[in-house]
């Protein structure tokens, strides 16, 4: 599955667009990893633990996608953005949306 957050993919022409896909997940902070955080919040630079569980929620909600493009019979997902927001305290929806597509290669033209 080719995925762009442009709205083409470069070499291919689209012949026919499928429809909004999405996918989500809601991760929620572990005592453990604030507490560390904490630590890292009073003597600075980044907060690994925060970093890791974001990278992980981000792939999950592509892979959620991923999927839901596949069974509408896509090749390609275009326009494809994340959002996230705060749902509860402690915990947060990353999303992953774009257009599922059918794509195919553009013809060569001859010199």
């Amino acid at each position: 599955m080719i995925i762009s957050t442009t709205g083409h993919v470069a070499g291919h022409r689209t012949v026919r667009t499928l429809g909004l896909v999405r996918g989500n997940t809601i991760r929620a902070r572990h005592v453990g990893r604030d507490l560390k955080a904490f630590g890292r919040s009073i003597v600075g630079g980044e907060v690994a633990e925060y970093t890791k569980l974001l990278a992980e929620a981000r792939e999950q909600a592509l892979d959620r996608m991923v999927a839901e493009a596949g069974e509408l019979g896509a090749n390609a997902i275009v326009g494809t953005r994340f959002a996230t927001s705060m749902v509860m305290s402690g915990g947060a929806e990353l999303l992953a949306f774009g257009t599922a597509v059918v794509i195919e290669p553009e013809a060569e033209s001859g010199p």
